[in-house]
């Protein structure tokens, strides 16, 4: 029986804190895309983990994180704008002589998008006055940060905070205006400035920008273990938990507390000597091993271009994808290319890469890309083998010098569940799925050889995405492409936007102009409650660019809710997110026509956005995504998820972007029905990635008589019905765990779709069609998962809303497989 499982594994949090890297996404056939969640800030600990990243069916393999996350912002000095601010007040900037005439200083749709500054006077090199990473501004300046600021603005800001520790070790004291608060501001100011560089890096890359990240880095690794170490801050934390304070603290302080011993503890502050020398060196060369890493799959995956020049080659790709094709064949000096006659340029970027896979008749090509993507960064200058064998021996070294057995331990440490009750959900789910994916594998098998292709007798690997998709079409009369003008990126926002109105009582409102971004395409909104008081706001950074974005789709903090950090007559600072995609971008003078799988993208990394900007928490350090068990924070992006398939939701965004005419009931029943279409072969996939990342960080030794492709391909026994090529080397793509965050933690998406499906289906109880029930369900879904933020164990949460522990049924069920696990 499949419902009592999580029951079982008592879904209660062994810690009362932990954090959790950000969003990021990944990509390998024959999947999809989705999206992803973000580390929290802790006080005492310099972690790398950034950006939640999503893998869900397709994975676009391309996490990448370099390290301390954008968390909130605001220095204590105060400025301000003379309208609307960020904290629910007004701000009052002063605009300085200099920078009207530079130009910084703007008016954009009635909202000031201006910066404080201490000089009147011209800054004609970088220094700290003129520095825009420096800068006392209510947004971070996305659109004046340049390489050059990097260096001298970290190294400018790093002095400025040693000064600031040193003076709290001198003076700390076991309270929370003693220790908490100026740690706080100590870490929101090194969060944002770091995290405006490192958000760039992701979305905005250049040679210049990496060469300043390499130089800096360093020294903020130095400085984040120094204060992830202070035994000051360490003894003080421990007075307060052990002292009479304790017993003051609400719910969402002690969580504070407890996370941030735990954090200290996994940071090596009871470490001495040598151990501790060792383990701050260790610490500095995972960080480059991981920027390394990233860095290699992007230029790897820019590496790989393909023109052709006959159309027969690309026989099949739709229309929309011959002129992205052609479009990038333009931006690679072919003047002349057209959708119609070529010549076309194919990328391994998702959205040239995708179409090929599914569509092109032509199985040579299918067969190169897929090789050429699988084997990205896995040879030659860009070769990741070593930098993953020496990133696993690192982590297990780190992990003995912390008292633990392996790097899953240590990873585990700050989640809810073990390595035992993470590797039985997998297992439970694994054999559920097993003969429903080997009966996939024969239909398509079956199919192909009706159409007397040679498939039908030798299907391989970059066969089946192509013949799923004709599957698909055959057995629900549904065309993915055929879909696409029925979902254009505006109608699809509005829908959305209107969902989070009916769902959670807010309005979402374009205000562009009213902040800096880093580039044209960049949208930015507010979110009010329905009297019109701010809640928050978030960017929107929806298209692909392969050339200077990472591959994709992750959601992360820019600043969060803080009491502490309001503006000045404010009561709190309200939280700021970003949203970044990497789905097809317009062609010509047509919107961006998304397909169902970017659609649900979108849906899913809105549902991370929405807990973070819809926080009730104003203890900056537990609101939003911060200090959510990294295993539960998937919980409420692939919760909306599930809204893509509501007939509401679907008809009221699926309008035909020239005609305006609705996507028929017919097609809405396909699109239902075509839900749970080769759901086994997606959840084995998931599966995979998540055993083979326990497995190398639990039992794996570099240096023994397994090679990490032989461990793949061991447990590919079990989890692939198409065993794996012996060229595959796909782990050196799979930035999700040696550069994202997600280490000895992939199984975290498995873990909360468990509780993102059983927390929908209280909607579908209800009554799906039921307004009034709907609304209600969906006040207490606010108040409780998206309210509580990091403050309350998430067991708790989702006890709070469910009324009881998780099941698996209603992720089976949605899944088609409810059947098969209760036969």
């Amino acid at each position: 029986m499949a419902g009592g499982f999580l029951a079982t594994l008592s879904l209660c949090s062994s810690l009362s804190s932990c954090s959790r890297p950000l969003f990021c996404k990944i990509l390998s056939t024959p999947s999809r895309p989705s999206s992803s969640a973000r580390a929290s800030l802790s006080l005492v600990a310099g972690r790398s983990d950034r950006r939640l990243h999503n893998y869900r069916s397709l994975h676009c393999n391309a996490g990448f994180c370099v390290s301390f996350a954008a968390v909130s912002k605001y220095r204590k000095k105060r400025l301000g704008i003379q309208g609307e601010g960020l904290g629910g007040g007004l701000l009052r900037i002063r605009e300085s002589e200099y920078w009207k005439r530079s130009g910084i200083v703007e008016k954009a749709a009635g909202t000031a998008r201006c910066m404080d500054t201490v000089s009147e006077e011209p800054v004609d090199t970088v220094t700290e006055k003129g520095n825009p990473l420096l800068d006392d501004a209510p947004l971070p300046r996305f659109d004046a940060v340049e390489a050059s600021h990097v260096i001298p603005g970290i190294r400018a800001l790093l002095k400025d905070l040693e000064k600031e520790l040193v003076e709290l070790e001198k003076n700390v004291q076991p309270t929370w205006p003693g220790l908490v608060e100026p740690l706080e501001k100590i870490g929101d100011r090194l969060s944002v400035a770091w995290g405006t560089v490192s958000h760039l890096k992701a979305v905005k890359d250049s040679p210049e920008l990496r060469a300043a990240v390499e130089e800096v880095q360093p020294d903020r690794v130095t400085f984040s273990l120094r204060l992830g170490q202070s035994k000051p801050i360490y003894e003080a934390f421990k007075a307060i938990r052990e002292g009479p304070v304790w017993a003051t603290l609400s719910e969402a302080q002690q969580r504070v507390v407890d996370g941030e011993l735990k954090e200290a503890t996994l940071n090596g502050v009871g470490l001495e000597g040598d151990a501790r020398k060792r383990f701050n060196e260790i610490q500095q060369e995972l960080e480059q091993l991981s920027t390394k890493f990233s860095e290699n799959v992007l230029d790897a995956t820019k590496k790989f271009q393909k023109l052709i020049t006959d159309p027969k080659e690309i026989e099949g790709l739709p229309p929309t994808a011959l002129g992205l094709a052609a479009q990038t064949a333009v931006s690679k000096g072919h003047a002349e290319a057209t959708p119609e006659n070529g010549p076309w340029i194919i990328t391994l970027d998702a959205p040239s890469y995708m179409p090929v896979m599914q569509h092109v008749r032509n199985r040579a090509l299918r067969e190169e890309l897929y090789r050429a993507y699988l084997t990205r960064a896995s040879s030659g200058e860009l070769d990741n083998t070593p930098i993953i064998y020496k990133t696993l021996e690192l982590r297990q070294e780190k992990a003995k010098l912390l008292g633990y057995q392996n790097h899953a331990e240590v990873s585990m440490a700050m989640k809810m569940a073990t390595l035992e009750r993470a590797e039985d959900l997998l297992e439970q789910l694994r054999s559920t799925s097993w003969d429903p994916a080997l009966k996939d594998l024969e239909d398509l098998k079956a199919f192909a050889k009706e159409q007397g292709a040679p498939e039908g007798d030798d299907m391989k690997h970059w066969d089946v995405t192509f013949w799923s998709e004709r599957l698909r079409e055959a057995k629900f009369n549904i065309n993915e492409e055929e879909l696409r003008p029925y979902f254009s990126l505006p109608r699809v926002t509005d829908g959305l936007f209107n969902l989070a109105k009916m769902l959670f009582g807010v309005e979402i409102e374009a205000a562009d102009g009213m902040a800096p971004v880093w580039h044209k395409d960049v949208r930015f909104y507010k979110v009010k409650d329905l009297a019109g008081e701010p809640l928050s706001y978030f960017y929107f950074d929806p298209y692909s660019r392969p050339a200077e974005k990472r591959g994709g789709a992750w959601m992360d903090e820019v600043l969060g809710r803080s009491r502490l950090l309001a503006p000045q007559g404010g009561k709190v600072r309200l939280p700021v997110a970003h949203m970044v995609c990497n789905q097809t971008p317009p062609v010509g003078d047509e919107p961006s026509l998304m397909t169902f799988r970017e659609v649900e993208t979108v849906f899913h990394e809105f549902g991370h956005a929405l807990q973070h900007m819809l926080t009730k928490q104003d203890e900056g350090l537990v609101a939003g995504i911060r200090k959510v068990e990294w295993d539960a924070v998937e919980l409420p992006s692939q919760f909306m998820e599930n809204w893509c398939y509501h007939r509401a939701t679907l008809l009221g965004i699926a309008k035909h972007y020239k005609t305006g005419e609705t996507l028929s009931d017919e097609l809405y029943s396909k699109l239902l029905a075509a839900r749970t279409f080769r759901a086994a072969s997606m959840m084995l996939r998931q599966i995979h990635f998540a055993s083979v990342d326990l497995e190398l960080h639990s039992r794996f030794r570099p240096g023994g008589s397994e090679s990490i492709f032989d461990v793949d391909r061991r447990i590919a026994e079990k989890t692939q019905v198409i065993p794996p090529l012996p060229e595959d080397r796909f782990l050196c793509g799979f930035s999700h765990i040696f550069a994202g965050g997600y280490s000895a933690g992939y199984y975290s998406y498995k873990w909360a779709e468990v509780l993102s499906a059983d927390a929908f289906s209280a909607f579908e109880e209800v009554g799906l069609e039921n307004e009034e029930a709907v609304k209600e369900t969906g006040k207490r879904f606010r108040d409780t998962v998206l309210g509580l933020g990091g403050g309350r164990p998430p067991a708790e949460v989702f006890k709070d809303f469910r009324g009881r522990d998780p099941s698996t049924d209603a992720l089976l069920r949605h899944s088609g497989l409810l059947a098969t696990a209760t036969a």
